[in-house]
């Protein structure tokens, strides 16, 4: 059977100081076919003119209605078979879509696969590890955050385009477990990965870490029904056990390599000797 091919998607928006390491780990991915899309929503610090130098990268300049739109603005436009996203402040780790391609490849063969990630400060420094869980629905609409981080989400676009599962726009910080929430009620077939794909930077302007995010919880939250909003704090508890279960509080010694805004041309590697499961 042909690997997948993949389609990697990065919505830009003035982040040129992280695009480069983005594209850079896309770019040293061995062992697949790819294509990386950008979506850049007409940036005015020199995005434009760095992927005008750029080779082997799709670049789209355009304005969009955010983030989201412009993930199903490249999703729409990919030609691959596997579907992912990766903001600019995320990376690949070495192999790692090598090692979802294998994933995808066993029987039954899944409709997503999902990897975990590492949580890295501005500098390439270790954060902690985010290990992955298979989502479930009420737990993502009221449980405050998602079982896994996108960096470390692909779903065939097959799939995707099947159950139109494109991005909802009006979404602006909460967008991920809006889609997450539809994709589930899709009844995928869900491969968790119990290895590290991707790694996602605390950059001090996520998204995720604003106040209108947690206003879009709030949000999020009522698209369920009272009942369950009432038995969040079950929902909660279930998700720590499941996690007990799993062995995501079972950290091991580890090393893990990214590109930096110190060395951007060439990956560094940091040694975790004391690996942490909590969001740190």
């Amino acid at each position: 059977m042909r690997p997948p091919q993949f389609s990697i998607v990065t919505p830009s928006f003035r982040s040129l100081k992280w695009l480069p390491l983005n594209v850079a780990s896309v770019a040293d991915q061995t062992g697949v076919d790819h294509e990386h899309i950008v979506q850049d929503s007409c940036s005015d610090d020199g995005t434009g003119e760095w992927l005008a130098r750029q080779t082997g990268i799709r670049s789209y300049i355009e304005k969009d209605l955010g983030m989201y739109d412009a993930v199903s603005r490249g999703w729409r436009r990919a030609s691959g078979d596997v579907l992912s996203y990766l903001n600019c402040d995320e990376q690949y780790l070495p192999g790692a879509l090598e090692r979802v391609a294998r994933a995808f490849a066993e029987n039954p063969r899944p409709d997503a696969v999902l990897g975990a990630c590492i949580v890295i400060g501005e500098h390439g420094e270790y954060r902690c590890d985010r290990r992955v869980l298979a989502p479930s629905r009420w737990h993502t609409l009221v449980g405050g955050n998602l079982s896994f981080l996108t960096a470390g989400c692909f779903v065939r676009r097959e799939f995707v385009e099947r159950h139109a599962l494109y991005f909802d726009p009006q979404w602006r910080m909460a967008g991920d477990a809006e889609w997450t929430a539809r994709l589930v009620r899709c009844h995928p077939r869900v491969r968790v990965l119990d290895e590290f794909t991707s790694a996602f930077t605390i950059t001090g302007t996520n998204l995720m870490m604003t106040d209108r995010a947690r206003d879009e919880e709030r949000r999020l939250a009522g698209l369920a029904p009272g009942w369950v909003r009432a038995a969040a704090p079950v929902f909660k508890a279930a998700y720590r056990f499941r996690r007990l279960l799993a062995g995501h509080h079972r950290t091991l010694p580890h090393r893990y390599s990214v590109y930096t805004t110190a060395m951007p041309s060439k990956r560094t590697e940091f040694s975790v000797g004391e690996p942490r499961w909590r969001w740190s």
